[in-house]
């Protein structure tokens, strides 16, 4: 059986454990929402597309993102209402809007309701894409955080304790992030392999192993487990 380059890529990511930008594409053009899943791929973007918004929220619960991208004019819900439902359920992920509506007030209500970016149709392909990767750069910028005599720089893959750098695994550092991006919340193993791991199946223990390599430099009782649930990075986080 011949793969795609675009599985072939993500695969190989997989396997050196490299993180793949991650966009969720709502849109409910089947053929417009195929071309873009299509041409994210082939630029190393893994997509997630749904052209039915009901899924959103047993998505948003398993999946981390790092752009959604949300048309307006869906079939059963305004994306207007999904931006609040969103923020309103602490996804504080980019939102870029594509739409074909034009008028300001559309545009004045997207940005109200926490959309950060607003592209019109039609549109290039290569606008779309340049604007995904500056709001995920714009993310990325935001990534230093202080937790107790802790300093992570998540960007730049450093933790300093009293000056001095502490190391961990990239597999560490993935997972720091995710707990760091869901503070406060509890993260589900499935959440956790998904965007750990691509969603490979690699057991509960894998998982734990990561979770003790964490503990070891973080704060006494930073990540408490809830058996049956998943992990939540708790304590006081500064940015």
């Amino acid at each position: 059986m011949r793969m795609s380059a675009p599985f072939l890529l993500k695969k190989l990511l997989i396997c050196c454990n490299i993180h793949l930008m991650k966009v969720l594409l709502i849109e409910d053009d089947k053929v417009l929402g195929e071309s873009i899943e299509d041409y994210f791929r082939l630029n190393g973007i893994d997509t997630l597309w749904i052209y039915d918004e009901r899924k959103l929220p047993n998505i948003i619960k398993v999946y981390e993102f790092d752009v959604i991208i949300l048309d307006l004019m869906l079939n059963f819900t305004r994306g207007e209402d999904l931006i609040t439902f969103l923020r309103d359920n602490r996804v504080n992920t980019p939102i870029l809007i594509l739409t074909a509506k034009t008028e300001f007030t559309s545009k004045e209500e997207c940005f109200l309701r926490g959309a950060d970016d607003y592209l019109t149709k039609p549109f290039e392909p290569k606008e779309l894409l340049l604007r995904v990767r500056a709001l995920s750069k714009r993310v990325q910028r935001e990534t230093v955080f202080t937790i107790g005599d802790i300093t992570i720089n998540i960007d730049a893959k450093i933790i300093l304790k009293n000056n001095r750098e502490i190391k961990i695994s990239k597999t560490a550092w993935d997972l720091l992030t995710l707990l760091i991006k869901r503070k406060g919340e509890i993260v589900s193993c499935d959440t956790i392999l998904n965007y750990v791991w691509g969603g490979k199946a690699v057991g509960d223990e894998v998982v734990r192993t990561y979770i003790k390599e964490l503990r070891k430099i973080l704060p006494y009782n930073c990540i408490k487990t809830y058996k049956g649930r998943g992990y939540k990075l708790e304590g006081e986080l500064r940015d």
